[in-house]
């Protein structure tokens, strides 16, 4: 249980494009990903505004026999999942597959295949449903596919925390790596945009404009009315520091703490007792062996929503404190759309901005609801411990800390 986890390769399909280091430039641009939906039919109401994920060539990542048994989440993922193990330098053979696994999360995996499935079936009858659906509508589908095309055979298995799934698979892969169960592990999130899920969080009232105001994505704003609904998957590849220094790879960051907990809340809500987040980040920053106050970057969860970013503000202040000092405070959201399991693409954003010194700013955010440190503008800073939290509806939380391998001594290092 002593083995140090780092991460030595990631792999992005997102809005804002495919690669970490274009995605992560191009965040740091200030740019955004959100764009005009076009209007379905099958919308009674809803949203006008969306993420879909830009660029995306599949077959560029992806062989064309297995492309053709893959649904839409499964590629993304798949192609996340490759990019990540070829920026490690991992080679997958028959001397090493059997200790190379996946770990995924997904809040609500391939939708657009299970209403495809359903709507056939209901309708025409079983005779007519397509056989590739089936196999496809199966939660942990992504990460077999992404098993099959890249060639490894060690733990396969998908989470599903909602909103926390990214993080949580995140600890779970680094979990078995410290257990000696594997030598390589990916590990992220992944979700698609579809029309039911959309049609869903409308009904929900989960998604921008709720309650009047202009649509858009503006997280910790005061003027925030819900969440743009967004896609995409990001994978990171783990491995021991022993592992990756005996194949000579260059690492990342350190996965070097992570903490859970939960809180009683409605199903589709968030409480509004903030104790359950500051429990996992203060379990989380213990696992790290560091104090609050040497916290450089907090990689929110907030995506706009009103109870959401109100209970993560809380919970950041009940740990950190309001204003000055106090760690940078930032959520991609408003750049990327909420994607549920938005996790992967985080920790993959995180470890490039302890590699790089760049912080992404959080678009959308001009009044903001707390005295934090927020980041609203690109910011070049060294980062040399990350805080990432996934706040899940229905009271599931998770939080992740990330370390630069260049981090001082925690006795040398203070805050203010």
């Amino acid at each position: 249980m002593t083995r140090r986890v780092v991460v030595t390769g990631v792999g992005l399909v997102t809005p804002l494009g495919v690669g970490a280091e274009a995605v992560a430039a191009k965040l740091c641009a200030g740019a955004s990903g959100i764009v005009p939906l076009e209007v379905r039919e099958a919308l009674s109401t809803g949203p006008r505004l969306g993420a879909p994920v830009s660029g995306f060539a599949p077959r560029e990542l992806i062989s064309a026999g297995n492309l053709r048994r893959m649904d839409p989440l499964s590629r993304m993922v798949t192609a996340a999942a490759r990019m990540a193990l070829e920026d490690a330098g991992v080679a997958v053979t028959p001397a090493n597959r059997d200790r190379v696994g996946i770990v995924l999360g997904t809040a609500f995996g391939a939708t657009d295949v299970a209403a495809q499935f359903t709507r056939v079936l209901f309708t025409e009858g079983p005779r007519r449903v397509n056989p590739i659906l089936v196999p496809n509508t199966v939660m942990n589908a992504p990460a077999g596919h992404a098993s099959i095309e890249l060639g490894f055979r060690g733990v396969n298995t998908t989470v599903n925390h909602r909103e926390a799934s990214g993080e949580t698979a995140i600890a779970y892969a680094a979990s078995e790596i410290r257990r000696g169960r594997a030598d390589v592990m990916l590990a992220g999130g992944g979700d698609i945009l579809s029309d039911v899920c959309l049609e869903v969080l409308t009904r929900f009232k989960a998604l921008s404009p709720v309650g009047g105001g202009t649509e858009g994505a503006r997280p910790f704003d005061r003027l925030r009315n819900g969440a743009v609904a967004g896609e995409g998957a990001g994978i990171l590849c783990l491995e021991t520091l022993e592992h990756a220094a005996a194949r000579g790879a260059a690492a990342y960051c350190e996965v070097a703490g992570w903490g859970m907990s939960a809180a009683p809340a409605p199903l589709t809500d968030w409480p509004e007792d903030p104790r359950g987040p500051v429990l996992a980040m203060t379990r989380a920053l213990s696992a790290a062996g560091i104090h609050p106050r040497q916290v450089d970057w907090v990689l929110a969860a907030a995506n706009g929503g009103r109870r959401l970013d109100r209970l993560e503000a809380d919970a950041l202040a009940g740990i950190f404190g309001d204003g000055l000092p106090g760690p940078r405070v930032s959520s991609v959201k408003g750049a990327l759309g909420e994607s549920f399991s938005s996790g992967g693409i985080r920790g993959a954003l995180m470890a490039l901005a302890i590699r790089q010194g760049a912080i992404p700013p959080t678009l959308g955010l001009r009044e903001p609801i707390r005295p934090l440190a927020f980041v609203r503008e690109p910011l070049r800073e060294a980062v040399h411990f990350g805080l990432a939290n996934g706040l899940a509806s229905g009271g599931t939380f998770a939080a992740l800390v990330f370390k630069s391998l260049e981090a001082p001594p925690a006795d040398r290092r203070t805050r203010g």
